[in-house]
């Protein structure tokens, strides 16, 4: 397999408070590859490791075979080669939406004032926001926020996009387009995307793969295809966290049929 991300034996702790212990796994070029499980257990500390934000004490984290501690400080990595969507979507207020997607044009390349705003325009056309580049954030809706902040995370032409909680605050509809554009990214663009997410839908719409961090027990319990998790996994926390709780850990196998073809039945 190709790894474009491998997380050997990771420690993850804020002080002394141990968060998850002896995390690893690895991210395979192309996929989607979704981080899961209950609030609280380490989803998003997990996202600052592998965005460099904290230090990696004990257990290593590789970028295409090379150490994470050593790309930090070297050939703006982290800058450059990823692109994070934040859950909020992280606009600058006080700039346009062509200003937003245009700062990381700025900063890390060279190209003349055409040549960014012909990138911003494609960008931003790209996740369906042709005619808005005037647009300040205020003036537009939630889930256009969400694509703004996805043609911002793309301005670099990224390896590697981070969505933290891509659908949140987004209403059914939105939310389905937003998957489907997470979609057409990876199959149209071969991009790598990790995300952390725990809507149901978009889980079982999106994943390739998915890990779920057992708050209980400190650790990973499951890595795989979500639709295989919840038809055939033996963990029971696992099961009740992939059918929404309302079913006792031991569903049916008629139960879990229901739910593979329609993961809201349950909600």
């Amino acid at each position: 397999m190709d790894s474009k991300i491998s997380v050997k034996n990771l420690d993850m702790a804020y002080g002394g408070y141990v968060v998850m212990e002896g995390i690893s796994f690895d991210v395979q070029r192309g996929e989607v590859f979704l981080i899961i499980g209950r609030s609280g257990c380490g989803k998003s500390t997990l996202l600052k490791y592998l965005l460099g934000l904290k230090h990696a004490g004990n257990g290593k984290i590789f970028y295409d075979g090379v150490d994470a501690n050593e790309l930090i400080n070297g050939d703006d990595f982290y800058g450059r080669k990823i692109g994070v969507l934040y859950q909020g979507g992280a606009l600058w207020s006080s700039m346009t939406l062509a200003e937003n997607v245009a700062l990381p044009l700025e900063t890390y390349t060279d190209l003349s004032s055409r040549e960014i705003k012909e990138l911003v325009d494609l960008k931003l056309a790209l996740v369906g926001l042709k005619n808005f580049e005037d647009f300040y954030p205020a003036q537009i809706s939630g889930g256009m926020k969400k694509r703004a902040g996805l043609a911002r995370a793309m301005a670099l032409d990224p390896e590697i996009l981070f969505f933290d909680e891509p659908s949140a605050g987004l209403d059914p509809v939105s939310a389905r387009r937003l998957d489907d554009l997470i979609l057409e990214l990876k199959d149209g663009l071969g991009i790598t995307i990790i995300a952390v997410t725990h809507e149901l839908a978009s889980i079982f719409a999106i994943g390739t793969r998915a890990m779920y961090l057992d708050v209980e027990t400190k650790t990973a319990t499951a890595i795989g295809a979500p639709k295989e998790l919840l038809a055939s996994s033996r963990d029971k926390n696992v099961v009740a966290f992939l059918s929404r709780g309302t079913k006792t850990p031991a569903l049916t196998s008629e139960e879990r049929r229901m739910l593979l073809n329609n993961p809201t039945e349950f909600d």
